[in-house]
């Protein structure tokens, strides 16, 4: 059974209860924060992620937050926004920024849903399987970066050109 066939008998899904069923498919830990809102852990390969998914009725959107904390060298710091602005180059689906005050790593994607338009599961999944998959392609490259004298450039290489593993 695909996931768009568990909700096919229902008029007014909401994302986040959408989400809500694929964590509890994949067996993620997760907190429904409110009606609007669900925090959840996806393992990765190099560290655990801390995914927020919010609905926005008012933009129509579904916001994904992929987190992980990263506490770089203040000195560092340059290297790092360096090493941001290359690896947003090379992706499309979403952006990183490091939130320095948080010490997190951000991964930030939004899909939008104008005029009533419904969310697939399979679009949400595969929204939340490119976050963490993605945070696993840079992860190696951002603690080159913030904690070797390696340029952004020299970080980028161990970049894997495709990570591997399950969100």
């Amino acid at each position: 059974m695909s996931l768009s066939e568990s909700f096919l008998h229902s008029d007014d899904i909401h994302p986040i209860d959408i989400v809500e069923t694929l964590a509890e498919t994949r067996d993620w830990e997760f907190d429904r924060v409110g009606d609007d809102q669900i925090a959840m852990a996806v393992e990765g390969q190099w560290r655990t992620y801390s995914l927020t998914l919010a609905w926005s009725g008012g933009d129509e959107m579904l916001r994904l937050i992929c987190t992980f904390e990263m506490e770089p060298p203040e000195a560092r710091l340059p290297a790092l926004y360096e090493m941001l602005n290359r690896c947003n180059d090379q992706v499309w689906g979403g952006a990183f920024s490091f939130w320095a005050e948080q010490r997190l790593m951000v991964w930030r994607h939004g899909l939008l849903l104008t005029g009533g338009q419904l969310a697939a599961p399979e679009q949400i999944d595969r929204m939340i399987a490119t976050a963490v998959v993605t945070a696993e392609r840079y992860y190696p490259a951002f603690q080159l970066v913030s904690w070797s004298d390696s340029s952004a450039d020299e970080a980028l290489r161990v970049a894997m050109s495709e990570a591997w593993g399950r969100a």
